[in-house]
């Protein structure tokens, strides 16, 4: 008779990030994936994403906290409200904000609103405390943040990834994955997809030619197809995000419009960079891949 093996062992990953939405378009499906095989799934995200762009029902930029007005802070509620519902269709065992307010994203930076600081202001160095205590309470074995430039370039993206780097290190967590997408990847996608949807007049493609992480960095290429269903529910919590005034086209709006084999197809799998990894090693499957047992002791 041959022995039972013994259970899988059950780890935590704590996914962290500047604004409710960002973990639909970037780590959902590895959220989904990991909460469906037993793991415990952490979310924490840095600001309400108050200066948001979104449809005048909703609040935009400049409207609220920067004017005097309230509507950034409406807009904030509102994508908590989203993230959750996010959460929920990924399996998400706990949400947590650092509550600091959205910095937003056009070249003008908006007054601290009362009684908060914009993350990009924030002294990294309590946000990361924050972040720690979170993954020490955890004990997290997986931290999800982001590379360098933060995908884009946006100012709370950047931050984040210092601001993570520094709170893994602080709490000791084994493993600490940037997510990404390969360039040239994204790209290609974004030129497919261009040829049966428009994509809206401030999306700019050639920001994407210097955007996230070039193939060659890529260190764990995740498959989530067989939770795709999961991922693209969480993209359609986040209503206000795909929201615009006159008829207008957003980028998150425009993804959702694509029929299932072609979103698929480009959504089915995320990708990660560990700052970690040694030259040669070979591409991981799993974000567990490799890690050392649990010790009880973390």
């Amino acid at each position: 008779m041959r022995p039972t093996p013994p259970p899988p062992t059950r780890r935590t990953v704590v996914a962290f990030h500047a604004h409710p939405d960002d973990e639909a378009l970037l780590t959902s499906g590895t959220m989904a994936r990991a909460a469906a095989e037993g793991h415990r799934v952490v979310l924490v995200v840095a600001t309400d994403g108050g200066l948001g762009l979104a449809a005048s029902e909703y609040g935009s930029e400049g409207s609220g906290e920067g004017s005097g007005g309230g509507r950034a802070a409406d807009l904030g509620d509102t994508r908590l409200s989203e993230l959750r519902a996010s959460a929920d269709a990924l399996g998400v065992a706990r949400v947590e904000t650092l509550g600091y307010a959205d910095s937003g994203l056009g070249p003008e930076l908006h007054p601290d609103p009362p009684g908060r600081v914009r993350f990009v202001r924030a002294d990294p160095a309590e946000a990361a405390g924050r972040l720690a205590g979170i993954l020490r309470e955890e004990r997290a074995d997986v931290l999800l943040h982001y590379e360098p430039n933060g995908g884009y370039g946006h100012r709370d993206h950047r931050r984040v990834h210092e601001v993570g780097t520094m709170a893994a290190q602080l709490a000791g967590t084994p493993r600490a994955l940037q997510a990404t997408v390969p360039r040239d990847t994204i790209c290609r996608a974004i030129d497919l997809a261009a040829r049966v949807y428009r994509f809206p007049p401030e999306f700019d493609r050639s920001s994407f030619d210097t955007a996230f992480s070039a193939r060659s960095e890529i260190t764990h290429r995740i498959s989530v197809r067989r939770h795709i269903r999961a991922k693209r529910a969480s993209m359609r919590a986040h209503a206000s995000q795909a929201s615009a005034d006159g008829g207008a086209d957003r980028t998150l709006a425009a993804f959702l419009r694509i029929p299932r084999p072609l979103y698929d197809l480009v959504f089915g799998r995320e990708w990660y960079v560990d700052a970690a990894a040694r030259p040669g090693d070979p591409v991981r499957r799993d974000i567990f891949e490799g890690l050392p047992p649990r010790d009880g002791t973390r």
